[in-house]
């Protein structure tokens, strides 16, 4: 097993999953020359990542159809490999009716993936809504389970009520006074899960969570809380400390003395350089041998890191996944483009883009706590210098945004298949770095 900090190969080519016929196959190879991979986290009550949505971004310049729907699982499969759809998370992917009876499921396990079927227009007759329930009930009795938007609960769709295992409620389509009665009809009439999504403010996350839901989609959880007086935990502070040490080459001895004063962080570092994934042959019980092995480039890589997960009693779970994400994303993108020492750094603004919301304070002010180099800074504060493209990409792959993925793209020169092998392999680095 590799360290999971080691660097992509520049020149990797995926390998097409079997499964697909040989004209599939090359049909959805080359429509992934135009599909673009979005993601968008579904977290739980306790705000911990459940899954994700995987959904083709280029769909605004081409119409969603079957052959997008089977490009993206192939790019999907082959840039992030099976166990990246049938890990700990759950996926969810976006189909079209004619799409669900495509070869390209026959890839993937059921179990661990939702497909999300679209009611259809509002032009079809009762005869049509009836006619795609057998392939609907063919799907469920193969282990697919299905989600549909809330369109379902109105009276035409009542026969396709019983198939749904979610209903995703899209809490910008209706009033907030509708909420309520939504969420009860739903509950009344179906046994399935209800996911609120679109959710972009705390006060839209209360409002659901308060009538019962337990899923949720949206990026509400990513902005900052602020509180004035909020002061930096000392688990964090010690983290900010050891983060400067590193900067200014501070001596083993040094650090080394900082590591003893806090056993939560010395704990830590010696569970990672001693995990299968370092690929050590002997244990490490020394501070200053842990140090040594590691380097300063690796130990500065390890805080930042470290950053994301400290927060007990502030921010919730799935921020320091996200901010893991980005780090990750934004070193393989640079690593596409940029000398490998500049790769580190992409790596820190990707992970430190959370910071305010990791640490409760504005982002100026915690940065002001760590020596950063000036282009990380001006990345963060002012979007610009040579990582800023960097970031707008990274941002544009989980929020949406058609206008800033495709003048980031554009700036930068990389290709759709550079760009979703990075994203779907930083989705599963990030993944693996939890992993039991």
């Amino acid at each position: 097993m590799s360290s999971p900090l080691s660097s992509p190969s520049a020149d990797f080519q995926p390998t097409a999953p079997a499964g697909l016929e040989p004209a599939d196959v090359i049909a959805a190879d080359e429509a992934g020359e135009h599909i673009v991979i979005a993601r968008q986290a579904i977290l739980d009550e306790n705000r911990a990542v459940y899954g994700y949505e995987l959904f083709d971004r280029s769909t605004a310049l081409n119409a969603h159809t079957a052959a997008s729907d089977a490009a993206l699982l192939f790019n999907a499969l082959s840039y992030a490999g099976t166990e990246a759809l049938v890990g700990r998370k759950t996926v969810f992917i976006n189909c079209t009716h004619e799409s669900l009876a495509g070869g390209h499921l026959e890839l993937i396990h059921p179990e661990k993936v939702v497909l999300e079927v679209p009611t259809l227009p509002d032009t079809a007759t009762p005869e049509e809504i009836e006619g795609r329930i057998p392939a609907l009930e063919a799907l469920r009795a193969r282990g697919f389970r299905l989600a549909f938007n809330q369109k379902v609960l109105r009276r035409a769709y009542a026969q396709w009520l019983p198939l749904a295992a979610f209903i995703k409620l899209d809490i910008q389509a209706f009033r907030p006074e509708m909420s309520e009665p939504l969420v009860k009809f739903a509950r009344t009439h179906t046994q399935a899960t209800l996911v609120a999504e679109k959710v972009e403010t705390a006060e839209q996350h209360e409002r659901m969570a308060g009538l019962g839901v337990k899923l949720f989609q949206g990026y509400w959880f990513a902005h900052p809380a602020l509180v004035k007086a909020q002061t930096i935990r000392p688990s964090q502070a010690t983290i900010l400390q050891l983060i400067n040490l590193v900067r200014r080459q501070a001596s083993t001895s040094e650090i080394e003395d900082l590591l003893k004063k806090d056993p939560t962080l010395s704990f830590n570092l010696l569970r990672f350089i001693n995990s299968s994934g370092f690929g050590l042959s002997c244990e490490i019980t020394s501070f200053r041998h842990a140090v040594m092995i590691l380097g300063l480039k690796k130990l500065f890589r390890w805080a930042a890191l470290l950053m994301t997960t400290s927060r007990a009693g502030g921010s919730p779970p799935a921020v320091g996944q996200t901010a893991v994400v980005r780090g990750r994303l934004m070193e393989l993108l640079a690593a596409e483009l940029l000398p490998p020492e500049e790769c580190d750094n992409a790596f820190v603004v990707g992970v430190f883009s959370l910071l305010d919301t990791m640490l409760g304070v504005p982002l100026e002010k915690a940065l002001e706590t760590v020596a950063l180099p000036q282009p990380v800074t001006d990345a963060l504060l002012h979007n610009t210098g040579v990582f800023a493209p960097f970031l707008e990409l990274t941002k544009a792959c989980e929020s949406g945004d058609d206008v800033a993925f495709a003048r980031a793209a554009e700036t930068l020169h990389l290709s759709n298949r550079q760009i979703n092998w990075a994203h779907l392999q930083a989705l599963t680095w990030a993944e693996s770095l939890t992993a039991e």
